[in-house]
């Protein structure tokens, strides 16, 4: 038979304790109370993109999954991406904002902070993230990586060297991306 220490160091019965939630149960009712946080947060987000009208830069849920998004950003006026279109993906933890979601090009793009699968090097997307950032500052950061790298943390390393030698870059681009008239 159990027994309870009362502090009055005498063996007695354990009378019945009110019940309890187990741990899992408690995790599982703040994950669903998490989830919905977050769904809100990603409602919010998609409005105000959708409201922005931000040129060059858009995302959309993919299908019935408000955590798994398709974006579309377009390489900025004066610079070797000028008038290329990129998709990426965007797949956001169901600890957001408090995680960075994870960002990936689905097109290819030759850039020194994207590697060959698309994956991309952005202190926002990593270490320097911070809940104040949204799905629309991450986009705008994307698209201002693109004519701005950073060329001394290249995951690209290839193009981090062809860089400096914009001509070469631009022929580069062309050559893999544009479509030839």
């Amino acid at each position: 038979m159990a027994t309870m220490n009362s502090g009055n160091n005498s063996n007695t019965p354990a009378t019945a304790a009110p019940v309890m939630p187990s741990p899992k149960q408690t995790q599982t009712t703040a994950k669903t109370v998490d989830t919905q946080s977050v769904l809100k947060r990603l409602q919010s987000e998609l409005m105000a993109l959708m409201m922005s009208g931000d040129s060059g830069i858009s995302a959309f849920p993919e299908e019935d999954n408000i955590f798994c998004w398709k974006g579309t950003i377009t390489g900025s006026k004066d610079t070797v991406f000028e008038g290329t279109e990129y998709k990426l993906s965007l797949s956001f933890p169901a600890d957001y904002p408090f995680k960075p979601p994870k960002v990936k090009f689905e097109t290819g793009c030759f850039h020194p902070n994207v590697d060959v699968y698309g994956n991309i090097c952005l202190d926002i997307l990593q270490d320097k993230w911070s809940s104040a950032y949204d799905v629309r500052t991450i986009l705008i950061s994307i698209q201002s990586l693109l004519g701005e790298p950073n060329i001394s943390s290249p995951l690209n390393t290839q193009a981090a060297a062809l860089w400096c030698n914009q001509e070469e870059y631009r022929k580069m681009v062309e050559k893999l991306y544009k479509p030839s008239v």
